[in-house]
C-alpha cells in the first residue's frame, strides 16, 4: 500500500488513478496539502486569480477530455465564490468536482476561521455535496463523487475536506492541543480531555476505510442498448424511413462524458445517418467546419417543415421556442438522460431516455440516410446559402471604427484548424456565434442555458491547459471582460496563450438594444471604452487597439504569432453601431 505522508497525497493519487492532469485552485491554507498531493502525482497546479475561474477552468476540462475537471477551493468564501461556476455546470450538465476545505473537525461550529455550513449551500446545486470525516474516506468519497459526477444525468460534486484530514498527522496533534487547551487542564479531568483529544486523533487518522471500489468507465459507444431503448430506435428508424423532411439537433449532452475519440465516432455516426443537422452549444464544431448535413442557419424554419425531428441532448427550453416551433404533425423524438427534460414544454412521439451521443451511435447501426431527400437538403441548402449571402453583404469593411461583422468575416480566414473557441458576452459575441466556425469537435465552450457572463478566463486556462498546443481564441464582451481579465496574470504565470478579443462598443449592448427602444432609457447600461488591452498588458500580456479596419489583418496575424509563442494577446476592438442583432432578447 502507497505510503502518503498527509491526506493531500491521497486526494493526488486519487485524482491522477481517474486521469485528471490539472488541478485549478486558488491556494488557502486549508487546501494546501491538496496543491503539494497533486503535484507530487504529477498533476499540474493551475493557481487562478479568482475561485470562480478555478470552477470554470475544470468545467472547461471537463468539456474538452471528457474526464471530470477538479478545482480544489480554500474554506468560507473560498467555496462561496465558486457558486455561479457550479450552477452553470449543473444548468450545462457538465461533471466536476469541488474540493472544498474546512476548519478542524473539532472546532466545527465554534466560530472557528471561516467555518460555514458549506453542506446546505452546495447541495441544491450539485448531485452530491458530502463531507470526508476522516483519513480512511478520502479513497472511498473521492471514488463516489467521480461515479456520481459522470453517471446518470452528469454534475457537479462537492465534497467537504476539513484541514485536520489533510495535514500530517503530528502537526494535526500539535494543533489539537493547542486549540482545545487540553495541555493546561490539571487533574482527572486533564487526564481525561487528553486521552479523548488522543483517542480522536487516532479515530481520525487509523480507522479502516472502506474498500476502493474503483469507478466503472463509460460504455463504449458502440455498445448495443438492450430493453426498451433498442426496441424505441428501431422505431426512430422505421420513422425515418418513412420521412421525407427529416431534422436532427444535437445539444450540450450529447457531448457530456466524451473523449476526444468517441466524439469522433459520434461525429462519424451524424454523417451516415445523413440526416440535416444543426448543432448547439458544446456540439458546436462536431462536423468539422463545414459538412454536407451540416446547417446553421434558419433552424426554426426547417423545424416547421420537418416531418419526422430528433432532439437529442436538447430540452424544449427557449433555445428551441419551448417546442412550440417545431411542426405539430412530425413525428418528433426526443433523447435525453433527464426524465423530466424529454416532455417539459412538449410531448414528444417517442421519449427516449439514454445518452444523446450514444443513442445516435445506434441509431447509425440501424439506418442509413435516404437519396430522396435530396430536395429537401437542397431546399435548407439554398436557405443557408442566402443566409450567409446576406451576412456578407450586411459587413462595413470601411469606418471610423470596426463594423462586428466584417471583423468575425476576417477572423473566421484566419483561425487554425486546431482552434478552440470561447466565447463570453451578450451581443458582440453572439455575432460571432452567426460567422465563426469551430474546426473540430470539442472544440467550442459556451457557458450553456445558465447565460452566464463571467466564463472567459477561467474556460480560456482549462482549454489551454488541457489543449497546450491549440490556438486559443476568447471572444469577449467589454462587459464581461472585466469579470475575469486578471486571469491574464495566470496565463503568463503558467505559460497559457489564449487570444481574447473584446468588442468594446462602451455599452452593455445585449440589454441596452432593447431597453432603449421598449423604455427609451439607457440607464444602467452606459460603459466607457476602457483601455483593456493596457489591463492586459499590466498583467503581462501584450496589447492591441484596433479601431481602423485597415488594421483587423495585420492584428490579428501577429496576435497569432506572438500567441504561437507562448506570449497571451488582448485585442481591444473598438466598434461601430451595428444593427445585426435587433429584437434578440431571450427571455
Amino acid at each position: 500500500m502507497t505510503q502518503h505522508p498527509h491526506g493531500g497525497s491521497i486526494v493526488g493519487e486519487v485524482l491522477a488513478a481517474h486521469g485528471v492532469k490539472c488541478l485549478y485552485n486558488l491556494c488557502g491554507g486549508h487546501i494546501s496539502p491538496i496543491l503539494q498531493g497533486a503535484k507530487m502525482h504529477g498533476l499540474s497546479v493551475v493557481d487562478m486569480r479568482d475561485e470562480v475561474s478555478a470552477a470554470f477552468a475544470a468545467d472547461a476540462a471537463s468539456r474538452l477530455t471528457g474526464i471530470p475537471g477538479v478545482c480544489a477551493v480554500t474554506a468560507g468564501p473560498g467555496v462561496t465564490n465558486t457558486v455561479t461556476a457550479v450552477k452553470n455546470a449543473q444548468e450545462a450538465q457538465q461533471p466536476i468536482l469541488i474540493l472544498g476545505g474546512a476548519t478542524a473537525t473539532v472546532l466545527r461550529g465554534r466560530g472557528s476561521l471561516q467555518d460555514i455550513d458549506q453542506l446546505s449551500l452546495m447541495k441544491p446545486i450539485t448531485k452530491w455535496a458530502a463531507r470526508c470525516s476522516k483519513v480512511g474516506d478520502l479513497v472511498p468519497m473521492l471514488e463516489r463523487a467521480f461515479r456520481v459526477a459522470t453517471e446518470g444525468i452528469p454534475g457537479p460534486v462537492f465534497l467537504e475536506i476539513p484541514v485536520d484530514v489533510l495535514y500530517p498527522e503530528e502537526i494535526v496533534a500539535e494543533w489539537y492541543v493547542k486549540e482545545t487547551g487540553v495541555e493546561k487542564m490539571k487533574g482527572l479531568v486533564g487526564k481525561a480531555a487528553q486521552l479523548a483529544i488522543k483517542g480522536y486523533l487516532y479515530h481520525q487518522f487509523h480507522t479502516p476505510h472502506i474498500p476502493r471500489v474503483p469507478i466503472s468507465g463509460w460504455p463504449t459507444l458502440s455498445a448495443p442498448f438492450g430493453g426498451d431503448v433498442g426496441a424505441q430506435l428501431d422505431q426512430v428508424a422505421a420513422a425515418l424511413e418513412r420521412g421525407a423532411r427529416p431534422a436532427l439537433v444535437i445539444g450540450n449532452q450529447a457531448m457530456v462524458n466524451l473523449t476526444p475519440e468517441r466524439a469522433e465516432e459520434l461525429a462519424e455516426a451524424v454523417r451516415a445517418l445523413n440526416i440535416p443537422t444543426f448543432l448547439g452549444g458544446s456540439s458546436r464544431g462536431l462536423l468539422g467546419r463545414t459538412s454536407p448535413v451540416q446547417f446553421r442557419h434558419k433552424r426554426t424554419e426547417a423545424l416547421k417543415e420537418a416531418d419526422v425531428v430528433l432532439i437529442a441532448g436538447f430540452p424544449f427550453d427557449f433555445r428551441l421556442g419551448y417546442g412550440l416551433k417545431i411542426n405539430k404533425k412530425a413525428t418528433l423524438v426526443s433523447i435525453n438522460l433527464d426524465a423530466a427534460a424529454l416532455k417539459k414544454n412538449r410531448k414528444p412521439t417517442l421519449a427516449i431516455q439514454a445518452h444523446p451521443g450514444h443513442a445516435l451511435v445506434q441509431l447509425a447501426a440501424r439506418f442509413r440516410g435516404q437519396s430522396r431527400w435530396s430536395g429537401w437538403f437542397q431546399t435548407l441548402q439554398e436557405r443557408e446559402d442566402a443566409r450567409d449571402a446576406e451576412i456578407q453583404r450586411r459587413a462595413q469593411p470601411d469606418g471610423p471604427l470596426i463594423d462586428p461583422v466584417h471583423f468575425f468575416l476576417r477572423v473566421e480566414e484566419h483561425m487554425a484548424d486546431d482552434s478552440v473557441l470561447i466565447v463570453d458576452g451578450g451581443d458582440f459575441v453572439a455575432t460571432g456565434s452567426y460567422i465563426v466556425r469551430p474546426r473540430r469537435p470539442l472544440s467550442w465552450l459556451d457557458p450553456g442555458v445558465f447565460g452566464t457572463l463571467g466564463v472567459g478566463g477561467g474556460f480560456a486556462a482549462g482549454a489551454a491547459s488541457v489543449r497546450p498546443s491549440a490556438e486559443v481564441w476568447l471572444f469577449y464582451g467589454d462587459g464581461s471582460s472585466a469579470y475575469s481579465l486578471a486571469e491574464f496574470d495566470t496565463f503568463v504565470r503558467s505559460g497559457y496563450a489564449p487570444i481574447a478579443i473584446i468588442g468594446n462598443d462602451a455599452s452593455w449592448q445585449q440589454i441596452a438594444r432593447d431597453q432603449v427602444h421598449i423604455l427609451g432609457d439607457p440607464v444602467g447600461t452606459v460603459l466607457r471604452r476602457t483601455d483593456y488591452h493596457t489591463v492586459a498588458e499590466g498583467y503581462g500580456g501584450r496589447g492591441f487597439l484596433v479601431t481602423d479596419p485597415a488594421q483587423i489583418d495585420e492584428v490579428l496575424l501577429e496576435a497569432k504569432r506572438l500567441a504561437a509563442e507562448g506570449t497571451p494577446v488582448c485585442i481591444n476592438l473598438h466598434l461601430a453601431t451595428s444593427d445585426f442583432r435587433e429584437g434578440s432578447m431571450s427571455i
